[in-house]
């Protein structure tokens, strides 16, 4: 299916690696202009920082056609950790705050900046990462998953919002992917995280990336608002 996706301008946060990278190919691969903003030169917490790169790049191609936003951090520990009648540890607060600000504030502070200039041009797309814990939970992701749950009910939002301007809002949520974070876990690991997948399989970071590509399309014109679940079936599963 030919996507149609040349010469659109993509603006993909965290896209230097894992996730990111092989969504910044993937639109390459379509002939699209992929931008990549990612730490240290973007980073999607700084207000300034944020608004500056909307502006550099509106400068340079006169749009943005699709926002990626799919930079985010893990930073797991139990809300808290009790063993023999007292506290072991807690999530703390520095823990909790790091995640809300880049996996929450970001895409908010990047969605609110690109969003005038898509106003202006009648139409837009805007993509964003959920998870399954998002929608499921996880043990140890107090953090993790309330991002991921609050980035739903933004897509929902945004969508009922920016919809009347010509802009589409939708969430894509990952199940078990081997990015190079996961597969640098043991194998035991990996192949548990296999199993508990109807499919069998983990997950490759392209999946995503299609996904996205997809969702950004004139293929998926009349999708707006909705979580599109790449897991392999693990929502069935749990």
């Amino acid at each position: 299916m030919d996507l149609n996706l040349k010469d659109r301008v993509v603006v993909i946060t965290g896209g230097a690696a894992g996730i990111g990278r092989a969504t910044v190919e993937r639109f390459e691969a379509e002939g699209a202009k992929a931008i990549v903003w990612d730490v240290p030169a973007v980073d999607v917490t700084k207000v300034d920082v944020v608004n500056a790169a909307v502006e550099d790049v509106i400068r340079e191609h006169g749009r943005i056609d699709v926002l990626v936003n799919n930079a985010g951090i893990v930073r797991d520990a139990q809300l808290v950790k009790w063993k023999d009648g007292s506290i072991v540890s807690q999530m703390d607060d520095a823990t909790f705050d790091a995640v809300l600000n880049v996996n929450l504030k970001g895409v908010f502070l990047c969605t609110r900046a690109v969003a005038p200039h898509m106003i202006q041009a009648g139409r837009g797309v805007i993509l964003n990462a959920s998870s399954i814990v998002g929608l499921y939970g996880n043990f140890g992701q107090t953090n993790y998953a309330a991002t991921k749950a609050g980035v739903i009910s933004f897509t929902k939002t945004w969508a009922r919002e920016l919809g009347k301007y010509g802009i589409r809002v939708n969430a894509v949520a990952p199940g078990f992917i081997a990015t190079d974070m996961v597969k640098a876990m043991p194998q035991r690991v990996l192949d548990g995280m296999a199993a508990k997948t109807p499919l069998g399989l983990v997950g490759e970071p392209a999946d995503i990336a299609n996904a996205y590509a997809w969702l950004a399309s004139d293929a998926a014109k009349f999708i707006s608002g909705a979580v599109l679940s790449v897991d392999g079936g693990l929502v069935l599963g749990t």
